[in-house]
């Protein structure tokens, strides 16, 4: 029997064997539970599942939600449902000011876990499952993880509790479920041999996980300690760099190739996801892909944004001479073939970055001036063109958008 927790807390139960003997026994210890139940109308069984795990929660008591609306979902089904489930239990625990999530994973989904990251040669945050984790800020808890899918069955056969069985998982056209079969035909002795070897593997990735904390700073990664530093430390660094959440589940193979990029370039733009991976004063961060933006003056004024400021007084370089031909002036980041005209001639201003060596990371948002003429007249905090140095009207255009 499980340990009675103290608070509120939300059980997924999907109508299948872990779920209901989770659920029977939280109900058991007399916890203080709701259940919450997922249908994607994807079976012909999902109706009857429903409406049974309806059933039983009113019977016992239990405030049951369900979430039935259609679902739709493009790529992997079980990563889409995962999310519109897990989305629907945080969703529940905020509004009802929950304790957290109590989900049926146990042993053999832990082993199964293990087996895959193995196989695809991933580094996670942890091997195997946690038995506490986060998910959205919400506290999800797996109090399962001791016993045996059988063991579950059986209590469920103990306890007179129907459950159903979901026989995709039992066909063999998935990774997954081939190593599901595997796990569940071993012996006691192998289970235990991989739970020591996952044991082992968490802690000595908690060891190196510490020295990678030290290379860190202010949440930046500093690319002098980062060279310096064994390749587990690096790899393993770098995870909790671009992917801390886990989300992407990056195999160990790409950790390596961005590793690579790092310990030999000195500037570089890596787009990871939703994210790009970039540099600046030696220090590696992620930050989201650039959105073009623009803004238009139609006379001097002080203004300022998430990317530029212009002001009244400034120093040399920021400052922008215009004449009233030159509204509407529209201040946007750079774009592609954007050339400025210096006194030698036409510059493009991406010539420009690398001359005054901008970091990648910092270029896609740059803020320039471009005249009604249609004409980049400045690039802020690098200079103007060759008729904007002398004019009646100023302004100082500052760049905000500093590493």
């Amino acid at each position: 029997m499980l340990n009675k927790k103290d608070g509120k807390w939300l059980i997924g139960v999907s109508g299948g064997p872990d779920s209901m003997a989770l659920l029977h026994m939280c109900y058991e210890s007399g916890m203080d539970i709701v259940a919450a139940h997922v249908n994607y109308h994807v079976r012909k069984e999902a109706e009857e599942e429903e409406a049974y795990v309806r059933n039983w929660c009113d019977e016992h008591g239990i405030v049951c939600f369900v979430r039935n609306e259609p679902f739709e979902w493009t790529g992997n089904f079980e990563a889409a449902a995962r999310t519109w489930r897990y989305d629907f239990f945080v969703i529940l625990v905020k509004q009802y000011d929950l304790s957290g999530i109590l989900c049926a994973h146990h042993q053999d989904d832990l082993l199964e876990t293990y087996i895959m990251q193995k196989e695809k040669n991933i580094i996670p945050m942890w091997y195997g499952l946690k038995e506490e984790t986060k998910y959205h800020g919400i506290l999800l808890v797996r109090p399962l993880l001791s016993y045996t899918k059988e063991q579950l069955v059986q209590y469920c056969h103990m306890h007179n509790l129907h459950y159903y069985i979901d026989h995709t998982n039992l066909e063999p056209v998935h990774t997954r479920n081939v190593i599901r079969q595997d796990v569940s035909s071993f012996s006691k002795e192998k289970r235990m041999e991989l739970l020591t070897e996952i044991d082992e593997a968490n802690n000595n990735q908690q060891a190196i996980r510490k020295q990678a904390e030290t290379l860190f700073e202010m949440e930046r990664l500093d690319l002098e300690c980062y060279r310096k530093a064994e390749e587990e430390v690096r790899l393993t660094a770098l995870r909790k760099l671009v992917d801390e959440k886990g989300t992407h589940h990056y195999s160990r193979k790409y950790m390596e190739e961005l590793d690579v990029i790092l310990m030999k370039q000195n500037d570089f733009l890596i787009p990871c996801g939703e994210e790009e991976l970039v540099q600046c004063k030696g220090k590696a961060y992620m930050q989201k892909k650039p959105v073009p933006y623009a803004f238009v003056l139609f006379e001097v004024k002080k203004m300022k944004t998430a990317y530029f400021s212009i002001e009244l007084e400034g120093t040399t370089v920021e400052k922008l001479s215009v004449s009233k031909e030159d509204f509407p002036l529209t201040i946007r980041n750079v774009r592609e073939g954007d050339v400025i005209a210096m006194r030698f001639g036409t510059k493009s201003v991406h010539r420009f970055f690398i001359d005054r060596h901008i970091p990648k990371g910092q270029r896609a948002l740059w803020p320039v001036v471009e005249n009604a003429q249609g004409q980049v007249i400045y690039v802020a905090g690098l200079g103007c063109d060759k008729d904007h140095w002398k004019k009646e009207c100023m302004m100082f255009v500052k760049h905000d958008a500093i590493c």
